[in-house]
């Protein structure tokens, strides 16, 4: 995949398409399937992924073991596979060099996958917020290589059964199964 490294593990990613291209639906967040994504740094090799749903803000996790594009988005395709499609229709990300083949998740997976302008990670506001959230779990510098994927659906239990106020006191995991329900 072609990019020009600037700032480390920033750089160009070829045929981006942009926040902006969003649908509008997307963006008020009216119809679920729609995620925001990132990876969480720990120290030596360990990451997650972590992903959250745009309308319902439930929170999945994605064990993985290198940072490099074809690690990373061999996971998420892999994951992407254990949800329906019409809960599964774009993710949002940063700019990221880990995820320079975007279109290799694409194509495998058909999810849309969208950037933020650089320097604008409040563009995935619902994943900055999570990411903080994770981070009472997994602070800075910790190895999260040492987390199973067990430990990680626990750490994600925890977050979707957690009320939030912008979902009116509900839970992320009531709002997102009930949208499971409603596609039979």
């Amino acid at each position: 995949m072609d990019f020009t490294t600037k700032g480390g593990d920033r750089g160009q990613i070829s045929d981006t398409i942009s926040i902006s291209e969003r649908p509008a639906s997307v963006e008020d967040r009216a119809i679920p399937g729609h995620w925001e994504g990132d990876l969480l740094f720990g120290s030596a090799n360990g990451q997650i992924a972590t992903l959250v749903e745009r309308q319902t803000r439930f929170v999945m996790l994605v064990k993985v073991d290198r940072k490099d594009t074809e690690t990373v988005v061999n996971a998420l395709i892999k994951h992407a596979a254990k949800l329906p499609q019409e809960l599964y229709k774009s993710l949002t990300w940063d700019r990221g060099k880990e995820m320079a083949d975007h279109e290799r998740f694409t194509v495998a997976t058909d999810i849309k996958v969208y950037f933020c302008d650089p320097q604008n990670p409040w563009q995935r506001g619902s994943n900055e917020n999570t990411n903080g959230l994770l981070r009472q779990y997994f602070p800075k510098g910790l190895d999260l290589s040492i987390y199973t994927r067990a430990n990680l659906n626990e750490v994600a239990k925890t977050l979707n059964e957690r009320p939030r106020k912008t979902l009116e006191f509900e839970t992320p995991a009531k709002r997102f199964h009930q949208c499971v329900a409603s596609i039979g």
